[in-house]
């Protein structure tokens, strides 16, 4: 897909979710790092190009799962950064009302089933959520996010094996960043194409260069039409690296210098920028703006976040369900 494919604005809006999910957390990375924010987080700098591809690929009646690696997600698919931001904070006013936190990031109101910190844990989910969309005779897609170390839970299987025989409405989104954790792929998989697992359920899988954004949201739109044709599920695996360690505390020692290299020199954003220059009516002055916009946005988000309100002991035993 090239970028004449796509209106101007269109285009620079996919570089504005690019942009805002990499600057918002690079921000949380060093607010943790200061210990201004508490918990912990799992970040997908670097991954940027797949959920902002296979979101701006869905309806805004469609949803999604997401993981412990969620913000790009949430992002993507439509949360504000203030929600976000306040739910990091554990403030009231956040998206789940500061209960969630990073692992747990999403909004039900637009279509993001909190994050699910098990891995493989949404596979069966996303399942189940597409087999009501076809039981209810609505057109409505499941893009579920996982990551290539999902691949070897047993919930996989199953949960691919259902929405297979019964030929439901879900996307199968495998983030394949290499690693799971800290264990590269290969060291746990003779067959390293992820890919290639549909085939034995009978479905199709496709395997995506997941740091081109147009590459990625022309794979899920195809996807989406078959899903809603009545032809899916599909499984798309998306080849991306994350530029920073499994969770805050993990350096990437286990990342060979030049595999990082080779990576880093495919960043999403940096791609997707030059393609965008090339077509001439959009300026580096354009991008830059972009940029500023959100820079701006994140540090008034931060500072309101920082005096949000916290939750009482009251708030203890309010959405419990037993």
């Amino acid at each position: 897909m090239k970028t004449t494919d796509h209106p101007r604005e269109f285009l620079l809006g996919l570089y504005h979710q690019l942009v805002l999910i990499r600057e918002f957390e690079e921000r949380v990375k060093f607010l943790f790092l200061e210990g201004t924010m508490p918990g912990t987080i799992h970040q997908c700098q670097g991954q940027e190009a797949t959920a902002v591809g296979v979101c701006a690929a869905l309806r805004s009646d469609d949803w999604i799962t997401s993981t412990f690696r969620g913000h790009g997600h949430a992002l993507a698919k439509g949360l504000g950064v203030q929600e976000m931001l306040d739910e990091l904070f554990g403030a009231t006013t956040g998206c789940c009302k500061g209960k969630g936190g990073s692992m747990h990031m999403g909004n039900m109101d637009k279509g993001m089933l909190p994050g699910i910190a098990i891995v493989a844990g949404g596979i069966p989910l996303a399942a189940g959520m597409a087999l009501a969309f076809k039981m209810q005779k609505k057109p409505q897609v499941v893009a579920c996010f996982f990551g290539d170390g999902a691949v070897a839970e047993g919930a996989f299987h199953e949960g691919v094996n259902m929405a297979a025989i019964w030929k439901l409405p879900v996307i199968f989104v495998c983030e394949n960043n290499q690693y799971g954790a800290s264990t590269r792929i290969d060291k746990v998989m003779n067959n390293t194409c992820v890919s290639d697992r549909a085939a034995s359920y009978v479905f199709r899988g496709e395997t995506v260069d997941g740091n081109d954004v147009l590459a990625v949201l022309d794979a899920a739109q195809r996807a989406a039409e078959e899903c809603r044709a009545g032809t899916g599920p599909v499984l798309l695996e998306l080849l991306t690296y994350r530029r920073t360690g499994h969770s805050r505390r993990d350096a990437c020692h286990y990342q060979p210098k030049t595999e990082k290299e080779q990576w880093f020199a495919r960043d999403p954003i940096t791609r997707f920028a030059e393609k965008l220059l090339a077509r001439g009516d959009v300026t580096e002055a354009d991008l830059a703006a972009i940029k500023a916009r959100i820079d701006q946005e994140i540090t008034d988000g931060v500072e309101r976040a920082k005096v949000a309100p916290q939750p009482t002991l009251a708030d203890l035993t309010t959405d419990v369900l037993a």
